[in-house]
């Protein structure tokens, strides 16, 4: 069924069809038999499935990457397609526009995406507003902040933000990730590097340990850096005490592909995510699990579209795992199959 539906959106501009298919879904799910429907056919509740992660309580492995749901409008639908946990944003301090479009572009012969978004977003109180509401109707949710600077704050400010989006967001969601590798926003991923990186974790854990409750806060890094870099996100990861690293992001690498030169070069800048980004992912996770010895939780992003994908990323040291552009491709119904995967009694189970 998928299959028919996507020929279909993949008519419409990417912007477009994501907003047609969300909307199309909302209004099934505005209803109490929609929502009912919903649930039946696409959510596995099962024990087994639970994921006791950071300190919270995972209902299943499978999460939302940050990008589908900048805004925070679909949480509550996306909880109902059977994900086990959603992360919203990225979200800066104040609104902005993004990127000129078109700035989503799809590559069909390599199952990918390419995307220059730019952040954009209603600005962080706006979204904070959002979640209090749905947090007024259900509490177990497990929602995720994923934050960034705004385009024109300079890198030596940009902590000025981060803590704003902490402190307007620590009341309406589980956890927070700090977004310092989309390559679509000028310099932000030169803030992965080592004293960069520093100050705005010291500066977050601070707010951090001064609430009721410290929220995990973890950092979403890039799949382009090479080890040495990534040793010294980890040095900062284990000085600080954060909770746990999401590898990874999108990539600015065009290496391998089986688009045609001509189109990406069309296409220009932009971060690509999908299939192409799983070896790279997989062996970013089997690094950082192997350098902290297992201690450090992983969330794996980027290319993951298979239940067998999944449970590779998930037995090289991943504790959750996110999707989002093998969502596109694969449908909704990619979720219910990784956790089906993951039961015992499943053929290609444990």
């Amino acid at each position: 069924m998928y299959a028919s539906l996507r020929k279909l959106l993949f008519l419409f501009p990417p912007e477009r069809a994501h907003k047609l298919a969300m909307r199309g879904l909302k209004q099934i799910h505005q209803f109490r038999i929609g929502k009912q429907w919903l649930q039946r056919h696409f959510c596995v509740v099962h024990p087994v499935l639970q994921r006791q992660v950071m300190g919270l309580s995972f209902p299943n492995p499978v999460g939302l990457a940050a990008g589908f749901d900048k805004n925070a409008q679909y949480v509550e639908l996306l909880a109902a397609l059977g994900f086990g946990f959603i992360e919203i944003g990225t979200v800066t301090h104040r609104p902005q526009a993004g990127n000129r479009r078109p700035r989503l572009f799809r590559l069909p012969a390599d199952e990918a995406l390419i995307n220059r978004m730019g952040f954009n977003n209603d600005g962080v109180f706006a979204i904070a507003a959002r979640l209090r509401a749905i947090r007024s109707r259900d509490k177990q949710l497990i929602i995720g902040g994923n934050i960034g600077k705004n385009k024109e704050t300079p890198n030596e400010q940009a902590l000025i933000d981060y803590g704003i989006c902490f402190e307007a967001l620590y009341d309406t969601v589980d956890y927070f990730v700090i977004n310092v590798s989309s390559p679509n926003t000028p310099g932000l991923r030169d803030l992965q590097q080592r004293d960069a990186l520093r100050e705005i974790v010291q500066h977050l854990q601070t707010l951090n340990q001064a609430k009721p409750l410290a929220r995990p806060l973890l950092v979403k890094i890039a799949p382009d850096l090479d080890l040495p870099e990534v040793d010294q996100i980890l040095e900062v990861a284990q000085q600080f005490r954060l909770a746990g690293i999401i590898a990874s992001n999108t990539s600015v690498r065009r290496d391998g592909l089986h688009t045609p030169a001509r189109v990406l070069q069309r296409i220009g800048d932009g971060g690509l995510s999908g299939r192409p980004l799983f070896p790279r992912t997989l062996h970013m996770i089997s690094y950082i699990s192997r350098q902290t010895s297992g201690s450090l939780p992983i969330i794996a992003s980027g290319g993951i579209f298979t239940a067998d994908d999944a449970r590779a990323v998930m037995d090289a040291g991943a504790s959750l795992v996110q999707i989002y552009t093998g969502m596109i491709y694969q449908g909704p119904t990619l979720i219910r199959q990784i956790c089906e995967a993951l039961l015992p009694a499943h053929p290609s189970g444990a």
